[in-house]
């Protein structure tokens, strides 16, 4: 038994921002996927994935069933057969592991589901970010909901506000093109619950709080809107603002080794580097104006390319 396969997904912009209400712009990204699984022979993996969704279904049965219901019986039934999510996600790596598991979940097990191909209101979609918000806080404690929608709808979601979100369309690549979105491997797993109670601690600072919605988010609405129009020029100008906002004031979030790295860009020019979901670890996404330039200066590191401009 094998279901349908649900992707990982990268916020291209808005991390943190959103929790504040900056706009945000979250992609698929098909590299990456998983799917529910049943083995007859389990592997180690699928044993400790098996364990984990017990504990998410005895979460499930106490969400309200105003919001969501699901055929909890035959969820039960399946995961004590081992029922399992087969993955090749990277877990700590702000691509989407839970969210692409929540998605899976709500597609097989959810009652009176709201299906993809339905038309999608603007109401539809946030009662699904609800759903998901609820479903996804059992791994993160706190979540906004995103992940696991952009996980199963699987086109790009752009956020103007915490109660404005609709599906959208993104430029074209340019396979020619020099420029890229890339993702580098940090080499280290993330934890998103501490970076984000860092965060939280730090908006208790009015100079942070200052700093976020007159920098920060300013700079961070400033890319979306040059991404979505494909305003190149004004984009690179805004992501390298972006870059030096966040060295300046999310160093814990940004690995210490990384430190260095994320400064030469700004000051080369050559590639500027920004937090991919929560940061601490997993990757780091980068964006530069010649691929094959950031990809000499980045040497050492592996680099995925996620969008060509």
């Amino acid at each position: 038994m094998k279901g349908p396969l649900f992707y990982s997904k990268i916020l291209l912009f808005g991390e943190y921002g959103i929790i504040k209400d900056s706009k945000g712009l979250s992609i698929p990204y098909n590299f990456y996927n998983g799917a529910l699984k049943t083995d007859d022979n389990p592997s180690q993996e699928a044993i400790k994935s098996n364990e984990s969704l017990r504990g998410f279904v005895s979460y499930l049965k106490e969400i309200d069933p105003a919001l969501v219901k699901f055929d909890i019986e035959t969820l039960s039934n399946d995961v004590a057969q081992g029922m399992y999510f087969d993955s090749s996600i990277p877990q700590g790596y702000g691509v989407g592991s839970s969210g692409a598991l929540v998605a899976a979940i709500y597609d097989k097990y959810a009652q009176d589901k709201i299906t993809v191909l339905e038309n999608l209101t603007r109401e539809k979609l946030l009662k699904l970010k609800a759903i998901f918000s609820e479903m996804e806080s059992f791994f993160h404690g706190k979540s906004s909901g995103l992940d696991p929608l952009n996980s199963y709808l699987s086109i790009p979601i752009l956020i103007n506000s915490k109660d404005n979100i609709e599906a959208t369309g993104i430029p074209a690549q340019q396979t020619e093109g020099k420029g890229a979105v890339f993702l580098l491997d940090s080499g280290i797993i993330g934890e998103t619950a501490p970076m984000v109670r860092i965060f939280m601690e730090n908006m208790k600072q009015e100079g942070f709080r200052h700093m976020l919605k007159d920098q920060f988010i300013k700079h961070t609405d400033a890319c979306v809107e040059d991404f979505l129009k494909g305003d190149i020029k004004s984009l690179f100008k805004n992501t390298k603002q972006l870059s030096k906002v966040v060295l300046s004031h999310f160093k814990p979030m940004i690995p210490q080794q990384f430190h260095e790295l994320w400064k030469k860009g700004i000051e080369t020019n050559e590639y500027y580097l920004k937090l991919c979901g929560s940061g601490g670890g997993g990757y780091i996404l980068g964006f530069t104006e010649d691929f094959e330039t950031a990809q000499k200066s980045l040497k050492d590191y592996k680099l995925e390319v996620v969008y060509n401009f």
